[in-house]
């Protein structure tokens, strides 16, 4: 039995590995050990740990890391404290491999302390650019920490390569977030009503949007500019999630409790959907909005059109239901007003989502069972063949 550790850090990162858990834990050749952190053990964030347990999974360890400020100062303190209980846990569970999704700091955490204890690192959604983020540089971080990688798409399976990986380590699995809409049966639109004690309405949106940490001007004035255009929509009903624990969420968290308790019955603010009824909102919402990745990755193959805010998702690849615009209340306004055409809403329908490469986390399990872990223990850049002007 090969003992795989995972470390998830947020709602949306489980969402994501959900089905990887689940192939591991089925398998006769792994060992699931589970490592909750960050947001799953805050009261802020909804206690998302809650939502793992309820799914049937066994958290082997908790790792308190998140201080109470959302500065940068308390994100690297934060940072720091990850690496410090994730490097205790590694040393008691003594797991084989570490696996880990994404570019958060919580991720860098996990894999400084699984580089440094001597644990091999796979990596799942590497390759991929996202300009307006310090996540962008986290990703690549990572990258080169690991040992084993899963990417959603053929040009980030390049760039892993391009950043010194080998080839026969690099696999193509596609987007993860899509395994759900093959294999969770999502609520109808008056279940999802119910369980939400809010209407959709007669026409909705669902808004999701998180602090670009790269970007000059603040969160804040940022959140003001969508919040100014949504007063100019009145015919929708708005679903808010709230953003992740980032520098500066917290005031962004606030604006929308204040932006959904000026509008009730029009707007709705939730800390934590979960992975249904989020996925179920994306189903019957008719735009996204906002800068999650769910806009560029899930939406798509839901057919629904996206308007994508600012540069957090910048350098990302889309498909054409995705409308980008910069944080001002006029673009975001002409970007809705273009999303909610008739033509617009027919092409997005039938779009191609470049995401889409089959059943990523069943692929992902049936490599780990194949795999020699021990032979991960070392790595060599692999250089490309060109020469530079």
């Amino acid at each position: 039995m090969k003992k795989v550790c995972v470390v998830t850090g947020t709602r949306a990162e489980y969402g994501l590995l959900r089905w990887v858990l689940q192939g591991i834990n089925d398998s006769p050749h792994l060992e699931l050990q589970l490592v909750a952190t960050g947001m799953h053990l805050s009261p802020e964030f909804g206690l998302t740990h809650r939502e793992i347990e309820a799914d049937g999974f066994r958290i082997t360890r908790r790792v308190d890391m998140l201080l109470s400020g959302d500065t940068p100062a308390a994100t690297a303190k934060s940072t720091g404290l990850g690496t410090i209980g994730l490097a205790g846990a590694f040393e008691d569970l003594r797991p084989d491999l570490v696996l880990l999704l994404g570019d958060r700091f919580e991720i860098l955490a996990a894999a400084s302390a699984a580089l440094v204890s001597g644990v091999p690192i796979a990596h799942l959604h590497g390759g991929e650019t996202t300009e307006g983020a310090y996540d962008e540089s986290i990703r690549h971080a990572v990258t080169k920490m690991s040992h084993l990688h899963f990417v959603a798409a053929e040009p980030y399976r390049r760039r892993v390569i391009q950043l010194g990986e080998d080839p026969s380590r690099v696999f193509l699995v596609g987007g993860l977030g899509l395994d759900n809409l093959r294999k969770l049966e999502l609520l109808d639109r008056a279940a999802l009503e119910a369980t939400l004690d809010f209407s959709l309405g007669p026409r909705s949106l669902l808004v999701t949007f998180h602090p670009a940490t790269l970007e000059r001007e603040s969160p804040d004035a940022q959140m003001a500019e969508v919040l100014s255009a949504l007063d100019g929509l009145p015919e929708f009903h708005i679903i808010f999630t709230m953003p992740n624990a980032d520098a500066g969420g917290r005031g962004i968290m606030q604006m929308i409790r204040d932006y959904a308790a000026e509008h009730a019955g029009r707007a709705r603010a939730f800390s934590s959907l979960g992975t249904l009824r989020y996925l179920s909102c994306l189903r019957h919402c008719d735009i996204v909005l906002g800068n999650s990745s769910s806009g560029l990755i899930e939406a798509p193959s839901l057919g629904k059109p996206t308007v994508n805010i600012g540069d957090r998702q910048r350098g990302r690849l889309r498909a054409d239901s995705v409308l980008d615009c910069p944080p001002r209340r006029e673009a975001i306004s002409q970007a809705l007003r273009q999303a909610s055409s008739p033509d617009f809403i027919a092409a997005a329908a039938i779009v191609k989502n470049p995401y889409d490469a089959g059943n990523a986390s069943e692929s992902i399990v049936r490599i780990l069972e194949q795999t020699d872990l021990r032979s991960l223990s070392t790595k060599q850049f692999f250089d490309l063949p060109f020469s530079l002007p």
